[in-house]
């Protein structure tokens, strides 16, 4: 078994011949993917296509991107878009300084919103965090002490100290291509070293290609070349990477099925 868990199926790039993308994916092994939403426009088309295809499910938020023109979605319009059979995550939402597309604060609180419906729905919550480590870590801790939710750390790029704390509380981490690059360093270090019981891999398709694909559309297929990657830097047969990440995946997020 292979999982992807954090593509963008209906994305420029992929959309376009969404058939054979998924075609590739399951001839390079992989056996379930999680199509990610980002905005409530998408959620539709997205939900729609897990219900087409088999082994592909799906998620419902905001990105902290989207933040400022999400205004009007609230915890009762993400609880009740999250109640669809083929829906299994809450997010991606998160916090992202990089590129503040966002009102910081309207981030924050998004993210937030994200977390009560996580809670409320007991579906794992998917985070993404850029530039952004301490707010991201002070609001789940704080909201944690609210009440227990999980999740996982999508295209996990921060530090060990933050990768401590996230396990800590109980989330996963998922790595992406981006594992593979030279420059990369620090994060290959920190990925060698990550307990292999909170372990995920994903491409974040249509981005972020894996060597030796760099330059490339990102898609599904390419997942195989960062397990084969990271089995390699952490010592483990391929294999056994790829039959403990796809465990992971169905443990977080329990409402898919193999």
């Amino acid at each position: 078994m292979l999982v992807d868990s954090h593509c963008h199926l209906n994305y420029k790039g992929l959309i376009e011949e969404q058939d054979a993308v998924l075609a590739r994916a399951r001839e390079s092994g992989v056996t379930a993917m999680l199509n990610i939403s980002t905005r409530e426009s998408e959620w539709s088309d997205i939900v729609a296509t897990a219900n087409r295809e088999k082994d592909v499910w799906s998620s419902i938020g905001i990105h902290p991107h989207e933040a400022d023109s999400h205004p009007d979605v609230d915890l009762a319009k993400l609880v009740k878009q999250a109640d669809q059979e083929r829906v299994v995550a809450i997010g991606e939402t998160g916090l992202d300084y990089y590129y503040d597309h966002s009102d910081r604060e309207r981030q924050k609180q998004s993210f937030r919103t994200h977390i009560h419906a996580a809670r409320e729905t007991g579906l794992p919550i998917i985070v993404h965090t850029r530039d952004a480590e301490d707010d991201t870590a002070a609001i789940m801790a704080e909201e944690m002490e609210q009440g227990a939710y999980t999740g996982v750390i999508h295209c996990f790029t921060a530090s060990e100290n933050f990768a401590r704390k996230a396990l800590n509380m109980g989330l996963y981490i998922s790595i992406s291509g981006i594992v593979t690059f030279k420059n990369a360093k620090d994060l290959q270090e920190t990925a060698a070293n990550l307990p292999g019981d909170r372990l995920l891999v994903e491409t974040d398709a249509p981005f972020l290609a894996p060597v030796p694909h760099r330059g490339k559309t990102g898609e599904p297929a390419f997942v195989a070349d960062t397990a084969r990657f990271l089995a390699e830097l952490r010592g483990e047969e391929y294999s056994e990477l790829c039959d403990s990440t796809s465990r992971n995946f169905y443990r977080l997020f329990s409402k898919a099925k193999p």
